[in-house]
């Protein structure tokens, strides 16, 4: 009996837990992410009580009970959201320090629960994140805020955020960046409306961990200066481009020094003639994708 109640459980509840889906990337070929959560985020005890035959004084306990035993109590404290005066674990769905708040039509950041490492929000309403959005939560390591209506990030946003590896703000209407969080290895801003004034020269020096960066499809005219040795992907395709100089990637006064984790840059779509400006690659192991001729 234990084993066929136990197969039953397996049967029915695995398929909800599926792993966090990676963020949007044009280039997901680069994303094959650690399942976010799987049967092991589940402590023995509660897959011990969800597998068993529960009895308490004589009486059967059904697996609904054992599951909702699972609980995290921390998300009861969690207030309403802004908009809709729902309970966020309500609204959206909590699953082991992941918040899921797609395609729901919010229009603000919600409160999150505390703990909480994931954060997807993508294709809501939402125009504004502001300092205190995040102000409480500093274990956050991926948010996703694609297909949104993003103008304005206030400053401070993401300060606190020291274990922030990834972020998404694709599909917005950003028209400058804000500060960025030291420890970023992807960063994904397609699809805005960003000019190169609003990019600061020294928003990507100190991010030594950043190996992907996309910024393609807005309205740069220039590509962004002091690059972090760290970067393998650079996309700037579609931009509005029209001039590179010799230490935009290499360093003119080095003539021995070559970009080696550099994988690939996509410049397609600018109009600047590539083949007017060949010292300016001859760092890099591979030619950018775009226009020579």
């Amino acid at each position: 009996m234990e084993t066929l109640q136990a197969t039953f459980f397996l049967f029915v509840f695995m398929p909800l837990v599926n792993p966090a889906p990676p963020l949007q990337q044009e280039s997901l070929q680069f994303y094959e992410y650690d399942t976010d959560v799987s049967m092991g985020s589940l402590t023995q005890q509660d897959y011990e009580m969800q597998s068993k035959d529960i009895r308490k004084d004589g009486t059967n306990i059904s697996l609904d009970t054992s599951l909702m035993l699972q609980s995290d109590d921390s998300q009861l404290d969690v207030p309403p959201t802004k908009d809709t005066n729902l309970p966020t674990c309500l609204l959206c769905v909590c699953l082991s320090g992941s918040v899921y708040c797609e395609e729901i039509d919010i229009e603000a950041v919600p409160p999150l629960p505390k703990e909480t490492a994931y954060l997807y929000a993508r294709f809501n309403k939402i125009k504004r994140i502001a300092a205190s959005d995040f102000a409480d939560i500093t274990t956050l390591r991926r948010i996703d805020f694609s297909g949104n209506r993003i103008e304005e990030i206030e400053d401070g946003a993401f300060s606190k955020l020291l274990l922030l590896e990834e972020l998404s703000l694709a599909e917005n209407r950003l028209v400058k960046l804000p500060v960025l969080p030291p420890k970023l290895t992807t960063f994904n801003a397609n699809q805005n409306r960003i000019k190169s004034r609003g990019i600061k020269a020294n928003a990507f020096k100190k991010l030594t961990n950043l190996a992907y960066l996309y910024l393609g499809h807005n309205a740069l005219e220039s590509v962004p200066l002091n690059l972090p040795e760290s970067l393998r992907i650079l996309h700037l395709q579609y931009n509005n481009i029209t001039t590179i100089t010799d230490d935009t990637f290499c360093k003119s006064n080095n003539t021995r020094y070559i970009r080696t984790r550099m994988d690939e840059i996509r410049m397609e779509g600018n109009p600047i003639v590539l083949a007017k400006h060949v010292n300016a690659f001859s760092c890099l192991r591979m030619l950018p994708v775009g226009t020579y001729y």
